[in-house]
């Protein structure tokens, strides 16, 4: 299994930028798939970006063009993944939560949490 930190997010007027990270520390090599899912409130969680298995990065429709997904896995015991958001929209606003999942399928694991409010 991974722990999950989220860190960053916050208030931000619209069209403004906030960026997450969420590290990852414990069994990394184990890791298939880390990304960002979100939910709203009265609404169900939803995928914003995530790397898949093979590397390549995965964006929900309605964020393409405006958020980017990155990482950082030069330390063998941590393994970093940053979600830069730009322009940012009030139907952005969300609680995010960062997710790593095993090769195996075994487990999926979740970070805390993290608040972003775009206000209008």
């Amino acid at each position: 299994q991974v722990q999950l930190v989220e860190s960053g997010g916050g208030l931000v007027q619209a069209g403004g930028s906030l960026r997450l990270s969420c590290a990852a520390s414990g069994s990394i090599i184990s890791i298939a798939t880390m990304g960002w899912y979100r939910q709203a409130p009265g609404k169900q969680r939803e995928l914003v970006a995530l790397f898949n298995s093979d590397g390549r990065t995965n964006y929900a429709d309605s964020v393409k063009g405006r958020f980017t997904i990155s990482r950082d896995n030069a330390k063998n015991t941590v393994y970093t993944v940053l979600l830069q958001m730009n322009s940012l929209k009030p139907e952005d606003t969300a609680i995010y939560y960062c997710n790593a999942q095993a090769w195996s399928g075994l487990w999926s694991a979740w970070g805390q949490g993290t608040q972003v409010t775009v206000s209008s």
